[in-house]
Parts: C-alpha cells; structure tokens; sequence
C-alpha cells in the first residue's frame, strides 16, 4: 500500500487502495480469491478425461469448489458445529510500458483467511452469525513507484502486513427482513459496490476515488476497517436499506502519517475520531429469485456519508489567504464535516436468452463531494461486461471500463496561485482518466486466470515528471496478469 504523505502543491498522496469482495458476488470472486461456495455458475469439467465420472465431484480436482476440498475430512466436521473456513491468494504481475514515473513490472500478492460461525449449529442460538477474517499483503506496489497515478492500478496495493481485516457479530431478526452487525467492519464489503464492478483490476473499480482521498485514512475499506454498528432492514422483496456509524477516523492518522503503519496489525480498535454516518437505498430489478418474471435483472443503488471531523481547505487558510501566498499563515481553513452524495447502476442489457449465462450488463458509478474542502470532488466509473464470451465458456468474462477523478476546485486555485507566484513550469491539476480491459478464465471453479490493460490519462491530473521538471508527467500503459486460487 502506498504510503500516505501530506498533500503538495503538485502532487497527491496516493489512496489507501480498496479491494471490495462483496459477500456472494463477482467482488468477493475476482478481487480475495474463489471463496468456498459462492460460485453461482455451473462447475467446469476439466479439458483432459479424469478417468472417473462417477466419481463425486468434491474428489474431483477440476470440478470441486476448493483447491484442498474437504481437507481432509476437516471442512465437514467444523461445519457440523457451523463453522466455515476459507483460505484464498490473489496473486498478480504488473508492468507498465511507458510514462509515468518509470518503466517497470512489481509482483504483488494477498492472502486472505476468513472463520464464520453460524451460531444456531454452534450452540443453539437462532439468527447469529460470527465473522473473524485476516490479510497477509506481500509484494511491491506498482503505482506508487512506477505510475504516480491517482486512480491506482491494483485493487490489492498496500502495505506489507500480516494483520486483522474484519471482527464483528450480526444477528439476523424478524423472520430475516432486519440485521444488525457490530464490531470492526470493512465499509466496501456492503457499500458503494456492485457485481459488474468486480471484474476489474484497477483500484477505483472498488472502493471509489473520493472516499480513498476525502475520508481520513482512507476510510474504512480494505485493508483498513472500524469500529462501529451497521443495520440492514428489507423494506420490500426488491428494495433494502442500510445504515451505519462508525469511527471516523479508525487509526487516527494525520494527513502526514502513514496510516497503516499507525495501525499495522489491525488492532487498533478506535472510537475517540469523531463519527462516520452512511446509508445506502438499493433496489434489485427482476432479481433472479423474484418468481416467473424473465426481465433483465439490475441494481440500483443510491447513498450518502457524513464525517463529523473538520478538514483543512485545500487552497486557502483561516484568513481566507491563499496558501500559496507568502502573506499566508500556512494553516488551511477547517470546515466542520465532509460528506458525499453518490449513485449506483447496474443493468444486465441484453441476455441471449431467459436461461442462457451469455449476457452483458451496463453498470455506472459516480461521486461528488465539495471541492474546498477535499482534494477530489468527482469521480465516475462505467464499462461494459459481458458474461460467457466465447462459446464453451460459460464461466469467463470480459469487460471494458474507465475511471474518471476530478481534482477539487480549491486544490485547482492552489495550484494557479502557486504558478502565478513561482513562475516558470508549474503545471495546474485538473482531472485524470484511465481505460481499462479485462478477460477473467474460468480455469477451475477455485482458480481463475485474468489478463489485463490499463491506459491512463494526464497522471496524476497533470503533475510534473519527477525526472523532468520541464515537463508533465507521461500517459501510463499497464499490461499485466492475475490469478486468484481458493484453498
């Protein structure tokens, strides 16, 4: 993960970069490995004759769900007492051809390890779930030291650590309609997210490029998460609501400090940053389960957070005097919170028939935060995905997306101050974009193999070029690869 540093004149921090494995979803597939028994699609036979068709299929290595299956007998006798384990690697190569900072590959890689108990088969008590999960990060990031980009390029960068990643109970109530989850929760498991999103390598495909810059630390998303209590209530069979409040600030890092250094291990269980309120509206159209309807199934998602802490204006301190200004005391006016308005769709738009896993969706995201007070007040994703490209491969999938950051209007004004003042070369952040294709392969149900190309935009929002000082910073082309095992 890419150290946070202060913001410069002409120059971000980078994000703490977001991996979003939703529960059941393409997110949790693609991005922390194939996770034991979420899999939706029909299990895939091995290319080669196994030799055995009557053999069950947890015998199987080609058609089983996990790499070790039962483990030896291990898997069904915790399951009996309603406890599940999953252990998953996402490992991939990067490189990047030309631009930014330098040319160059970086290997990067994450272990992720997850124990739920379902304490009904535990010890009796109906409707309660227990969910403890850890993350080993190893590797070198590719953005911070070859790209220099603010839409980073892998979803698992961070920083080297064997750490905690989630603690929490949820009870289920009223016949299920209602959760409620308390304890240390990573946000981008239930928020901001959406299947078609999944797919992608790229960072701001999961958690998005406002929360990553505008909240501190980060926010609470991978590899970070906070204290704090989430409700769930289905208002309908096709509309659900959330709502939370968690610690706004979980490792209570300055903008200067490297939060996941403050909080290495995970541990650090805060509640004394003020408070992070989020709701979220989605409604399912045509879900799958919704009866005999054969309509294009899509989700639709809107929400909202506030931040209770204050935040430094980003071009103009306490007397209203530019910061760049050598009249300027040097300390950015505090605004009392921060918030962020945002929408979600994600459409399946055209199906080769009712039954047929050949399929594309649409999907869309964007973000808008005031821009005094935070260095990116907009961003956006869109894209396509198609679902069983190529004959034969039920199971794979393609896409194209791209990413869009907006540098906030006060860091703009800044940046012209700092120009006029200086003289010279001194260039004038704006926005950067980056486009992204992608072809996840089905190899087994717990392996996957992705390729992937990313192209991106005026990096860094035009910044200069660490190793020309007389020229912006180069368009970035990241070719790379990905795989994703689930044990």
């Amino acid at each position: 993960m890419t150290q946070r540093k202060e913001i410069s004149l002409m120059t971000f921090d980078k994000p703490l970069n977001r991996l979003s494995l939703h529960a059941g979803m393409l997110r949790k597939i693609i991005l922390s490995g194939v996770w034991a028994g979420t899999l939706a699609s029909p299990l895939l036979a091995h290319a080669a004759d196994t030799g055995n068709a009557s053999a069950p299929a947890q015998n199987d290595l080609w058609t089983r769900q996990t790499l070790l299956g039962d483990m030896w007998g291990i898997r069904p006798a915790l399951a009996r007492y309603g406890v599940t384990f999953s252990l998953n690697e996402t490992s991939e190569y990067l490189n990047n051809l030309r631009g930014g900072i330098r040319r160059g590959g970086t290997y990067d890689g994450l272990t992720t390890a997850t124990v739920q108990v379902d304490t009904q088969k535990a010890f009796g008590w109906a409707g309660g779930t227990f969910n403890i999960s850890a993350l080993q990060i190893h590797g070198r990031n590719l953005s911070p030291n070859y790209l220099g980009s603010i839409q980073t390029a892998s979803g698992i960068e961070a920083d080297d650590t064997t750490r905690l990643w989630e603690l929490w109970y949820q009870q289920s109530l009223l016949n299920d309609r209602m959760s409620i989850r308390v304890g240390q929760q990573s946000l981008d498991q239930e928020f901001m997210n959406s299947p078609s999103l999944g797919l992608f390598v790229n960072t701001m495909f999961g958690w998005p490029t406002v929360p990553s810059y505008d909240m501190p630390s980060g926010g609470p998303a991978y590899p970070l998460s906070a204290l704090g209590v989430r409700v769930s209530y289905k208002l309908a069979n096709n509309l659900t609501a959330l709502a939370g409040v968690f610690d706004g600030n979980s490792t209570g890092a300055t903008p200067s400090q490297d939060s996941q250094k403050i909080d290495g291990s995970g541990t650090k269980f805060n509640l004394h940053n003020g408070a992070l309120w989020i709701g979220e509206l989605q409604y399912n159209l045509n879900p799958a389960d919704g009866g005999a309807s054969s309509g294009l199934p899509g989700v639709y998602k809107i929400g909202v957070w506030y931040n209770t802490n204050r935040f430094a204006d980003q071009g103009f301190d306490t007397n209203g005097v530019s910061l760049a200004s050598p009249q300027s005391n040097g300390i950015g006016y505090a605004h009392r919170g921060n918030y962020s308005l945002y929408g979600i769709v994600d459409q399946m738009i055209w199906r080769e028939s009712p039954t047929s896993a050949r399929s594309v969706n649409f999907f869309t995201r964007v973000m808008g935060a005031p821009g005094d007070r935070n260095p990116i007040s907009f961003s956006a994703n869109a894209g396509l995905v198609m679902h069983a490209p190529l004959p034969g491969r039920d199971n794979d999938s393609a896409g194209i997306g791209v990413g869009y950051a907006k540098v906030g209007n006060h860091a703009v004004a800044l940046d012209r101050a700092t120009a006029s003042i200086n003289g010279g070369f001194s260039p004038v952040r704006s926005d950067e974009t980056f486009v992204e294709a992608t072809y996840q392969y089905q190899v087994a149900p717990w392996w996957q193999l992705q390729a992937d190309a990313q192209y991106t935009f005026n990096v860094g929002g035009g910044i200069v070029d660490p190793n020309n000082p007389t020229q912006k910073i180069g368009n970035t082309f990241v070719v790379g690869v990905r795989t994703s095992i689930a044990f």
